[in-house]
């Protein structure tokens, strides 16, 4: 063999080498991270936390938002990436149904008779891809609620478009199916993605959750005005309800409030807590509020 190619062979050796390398490691974190993904789950180790939704109006509390968070850690530094990481999985299925058991009750063991709505409603999130997966058993939601006392007139889904939906007639006829036993609708992150159109057209949800992005300072943007007052208007022919999330000062509440927006959520309204408690309008003059004082918080889940 020629000095040249024996120097050409050697060089494809170890970057085939490398490439396996880096492949192995890969498949070593990914396996880790299931693993963790897996711990959380068998052992429930999911922080639940409830975020009020407030009449924008009157301060009058609709319900709740479920959120549940991870523990922080080096597979899951974020919601975010825990959230990502169980969209990727084989698990989804049986993790969706795990949150939603898991939301629910922990919702009825900590209302209170005195600080939570009896009619309150109860938003939870949920996969798009999961509402329609053939391994659902008819009705074994409605046994969950029969068993905690709910009516499913209670329960919204909220529907995240970071997971797009690919076949809209389709989920539609999924939705009806909802529908006709009393559950309700939302899409969230509505006003944050390219399909948020299409997707309120076709889904035609009881509310519309605009994303926080949207929200964020408003009151001195011309282009997210404008995009709000689109919304509103489809909204208004349509019987829609429009929720604005992650309001955190007096003025994003205040342009929200003069333009009509139905209902708000946000560390301005009331922060996430272990109970879910009633959320309240802020005083008109706080100072805390008017210096943007409020840190916000993902509310994924």
């Amino acid at each position: 063999m020629k000095p040249d190619t024996a120097t050409k062979g050697m060089s494809v050796c170890i970057e085939v080498m490398q490439h396996l390398s880096g492949r192995i490691k890969h498949e070593i974190k990914e396996l880790g991270r299931l693993s963790a993904f897996l711990d959380i789950m068998h052992n429930k180790r999911l922080d639940t936390f409830f975020q009020p939704i407030v009449q924008l109006g009157g301060g009058h509390t609709l319900g709740h938002e479920v959120l549940n968070r991870p523990p922080s850690s080096a597979h899951f530094p974020s919601t975010e990436h825990f959230y990502e990481f169980a969209g990727c999985t084989e698990q989804m299925f049986r993790f969706e149904l795990f949150c939603r058991r898991m939301s629910l009750s922990r919702y009825v063991e900590r209302s209170s008779r005195t600080e939570t709505p009896a009619d309150g409603l109860v938003f939870i999130n949920v996969h798009p891809g999961v509402l329609g997966d053939a391994r659902h058993k008819s009705g074994e939601t409605l046994g969950l609620l029969g068993e905690l006392g709910l009516s499913p007139e209670r329960i919204v889904f909220e529907l995240t478009e970071r997971q797009a939906v690919q076949d809209y007639i389709g989920f539609e006829k999924v939705l009806s199916h909802y529908r006709k036993q009393g559950f309700r609708i939302a899409v969230d992150d509505a006003g944050s993605g390219y399909n948020s159109l299409k997707t309120l057209v076709y889904l035609k949800p009881e509310f519309i959750k605009l994303d926080k992005s949207l929200i964020r300072a408003i009151h001195d943007s011309r282009e997210q005005q404008e995009l709000l007052g689109l919304v509103r208007e489809y909204a208004e022919r349509s019987g829609t309800r429009v929720i604005a999330e992650g309001i955190e000062t007096e003025q994003e509440l205040h342009y929200l409030r003069q333009s009509g927006i139905d209902y708000g959520q946000g560390y301005a309204l009331g922060r996430p807590a272990h109970r879910p408690v009633t959320g309240a309008l802020p005083a008109e003059a706080s100072p805390f509020l008017r210096q943007g004082g409020l840190r916000h918080v993902s509310s994924d889940r």
